[in-house]
């Protein structure tokens, strides 16, 4: 009988599972939310910063306009982290096909496309040929072409045909404009600057402010401070016999009328709420609240997207007579506010002791500052622990010696 050799056994598939691996991402991966329904000609491009003028990344759609990116982000205090996996798995293992693996961005956060008006891309442009002395009606094309030092991506915005009829509008919205034929010539116009500020403004406090600058800019800037009343000065109406106050105690108590008219008066007013100031009517403290969340909306705008020399020559026009915001009953309120708190601090008894100092908000923020680093400190100090380490200070030591007993005196004495 022939001998034969023995077949070796079929060498089975590798499992997917044990193929699949789990690496760090090589490279920062981002993750961006765009909007939905653009244009196939929609590209993220890298425009200049209409406030500081340095190359940043936009989004733009022909159809749709210009968006910026707000990154939303985990707090330090609770770190996260993203994973990425294709978005199909495969069920069965192919050969010479390449398993796509999962990656982890370290860095957990997400970039939200933002709509951005194209007028602030526009003023940036505008404000610097203005500055160059060229304050005369122009067309746009030659606005742009007076422009050598134009990044390729912006200048394939402002060239853009679709997007072309939303810049003229946009263009028009902060120029003066005179008709030439069959073109519009263009002058920058910084008062137009700021009455399409002002609108934008008003529509902001029309629909309402976040709750955290609410809170911030609106109510605390226009809180009144709290005087202090001695207790002997609110007192009113109580008779000086005290014969008189012992026979009329039963009908105090009985009545609750009685109780509150003779009971130390307080004011209380709802958490973040002032009262009117006295002579104020609340159609003028509505009129500057209305007014503070204004100016609360148009300095974001500057410090955001405006230039610092444009910032300057637009709060010069607010000042001028010939403003088209009239800011003066909130300057003459927070005048007035600067004063009261000023009066509120020296009225302070300073020999009372017995009262608490009220904290600051800068000291509430160091002290929750100061609180979240130690904090942090002992996550990271657990996190670098062993596990003997840990499972130690689990031991019940009740009873028993320190080391630092067996190293004392006495044993040194024992030992001579």
């Amino acid at each position: 009988m022939p001998r034969t050799r023995a077949t070796a056994p079929p060498k089975e598939e590798p499992r997917l599972e044990e193929k699949r691996t789990l690496v760090r991402a090589e490279k920062p991966s981002k993750t961006f939310i765009l909007p939905s329904s653009t244009s196939t000609n929609a590209r993220l491009l890298s425009l200049p910063n209409p406030q500081s003028g340095e190359l940043s990344r936009y989004f733009f759609c022909p159809e749709r306009g210009i968006y910026e990116f707000i990154i939303v982000a985990s707090p330090p205090t609770a770190a996260r982290s993203i994973l990425f996996t294709p978005a199909k798995q495969p069920t069965t293992v192919e050969k010479d096909v390449p398993l796509t693996t999962a990656s982890v961005a370290k860095k957990a956060e997400l970039l939200v496309a933002t709509p951005i008006d194209a007028l602030f891309f526009l003023t940036h442009l505008f404000s610097t040929t203005t500055k160059s002395g060229q304050s005369l009606f122009q067309p746009l094309d030659d606005i742009i072409d007076s422009n050598d030092d134009l990044h390729p991506h912006f200048r394939h915005v402002l060239y853009d045909e679709t997007f072309r009829s939303t810049l003229l509008a946009r263009a028009e919205a902060i120029c003066e404009t005179v008709e030439a034929g069959d073109e519009k010539m263009l002058r920058f116009s910084e008062m137009k600057l700021l009455k399409e500020l002002i609108a934008k403004a008003e529509r902001m406090a029309a629909q309402g402010l976040p709750a955290s600058l609410e809170e911030r800019f609106i109510r605390q800037a226009l809180a009144a401070p709290l005087m202090s009343v001695k207790r002997e000065d609110t007192l009113t109406g109580q008779t000086s016999k005290e014969d008189e106050a012992s026979s009329k105690s039963e009908e105090r108590q009985d009545s609750p009328a009685t109780v509150a008219t003779t009971a130390t008066p307080s004011v209380s007013t709802p958490a973040g709420e002032s009262t009117p100031a006295p002579g104020e009517d609340s159609n003028s403290s509505d009129h500057v609240t209305r007014l503070q969340r204004i100016a609360t909306a148009l300095s974001f705008m500057k410090e955001s997207y405006l230039p610092q020399v444009l910032c300057s020559r637009i709060d010069e026009i607010l000042a001028s007579p010939e403003s088209p915001l009239d800011l003066k009953p909130l300057q003459d309120r927070l005048k007035q506010l600067v004063e009261l708190r000023a009066e509120a601090f020296a009225s302070r008894n300073m020999s009372d002791f017995s009262r608490k100092r009220g904290l600051d908000d800068e000291e509430v923020e160091a002290r929750a500052e100061k609180k979240r680093k130690k904090d942090e400190e002992e996550k990271t100090k657990k996190a670098a622990e062993s596990q003997g380490v840990r499972s130690l200070k689990k031991v019940n030591t009740t009873g028993m010696k320190k080391m630092s007993d067996f190293f004392g005196k006495s044993a040194a004495t024992k030992k001579t």
